[in-house]
């Protein structure tokens, strides 16, 4: 009895529900559609496909084009930029050195003029000096006193030293003051006194200087005190 009840209920299920293919939508194979798994009940799902004119991330290959289209647009105008800098650079570089140049040539030449301009002012100042001489040695000639003479020789130093200060030089001081090896050139001794040691006593050839330049030391004599002096005044102190 138990098995005929069940075998009734089975007749009657399927009477009921019908047969699955006609329940069920059929899918032709022409149909655009992707048959995809549920993610929650591993059934089918159905999506559809994308277009002939549609790419997987929603844009259409004209849109895609078009932005290529502008980075390569913009990245032309970059490298245009760039050249235009560059050139400027090139030009300003240029424009400095030829500026550089015409001042250093502009500087060399005042420079070399204001030279010539100096040596031309110091041979004028010397030029007296030179008809001083000539006209000593004119008087020598023609018979003039010694005293004459002499001081025409005193009259041409004076307009030498005159020259020589006008151009800037000066003598070194020497007779009397303490010996200095930076200005002084010491020929010879001389014994003196305690007090006069190291004092320069004579002048052989004056010296000359130009500002805070040497051209020449001053040969002189340097004074010497003598040992058994220095004891003595050792002594004595």
């Amino acid at each position: 009895m138990k098995e005929r009840g069940m075998a009734a209920e089975a007749r009657a299920s399927s009477s009921s529900n019908g047969p699955a293919s006609s329940s069920a939508e059929e899918i032709r194979v022409t149909d655009r559609r992707r048959v995809g798994l549920n993610a929650e009940g591993g059934g089918q799902q159905i999506a559809p496909e994308a277009g002939a004119g549609e790419t997987v991330s929603g844009q259409t290959p004209s849109q895609s084009s078009g932005q290529v289209e502008q980075l390569e647009e913009r990245a032309r105008a970059a490298e245009q930029k760039l050249g235009e800098v560059q050139s400027r650079f090139e030009q300003l570089r240029a424009q400095l050195q030829r500026e550089t140049d015409e001042t250093r040539v502009r500087l060399n030449r005042a420079a070399d003029e204001r030279a010539r301009r100096e040596k031309a002012d110091f041979i004028a100042a010397v030029l007296p000096v030179a008809d001083n001489l000539r006209r000593a040695i004119e008087a020598a000639s023609g018979g003039s006193s010694f005293e004459s003479l002499l001081e025409g020789v005193r009259g041409t130093a004076n307009n030498l030293e005159s020259a020589l200060a006008a151009a800037g030089v000066e003598p070194v001081p020497a007779v009397g003051q303490p010996f200095d090896p930076e200005l002084h050139e010491a020929v010879d001794t001389v014994p003196v006194e305690q007090e006069r040691d190291n004092l320069v006593t004579a002048e052989y050839s004056r010296g000359y200087r130009i500002g805070e330049r040497l051209l020449r030391p001053a040969r002189v004599q340097v004074g010497r005190a003598r040992p058994a002096m220095k004891m003595i005044a050792d002594s004595e102190q």
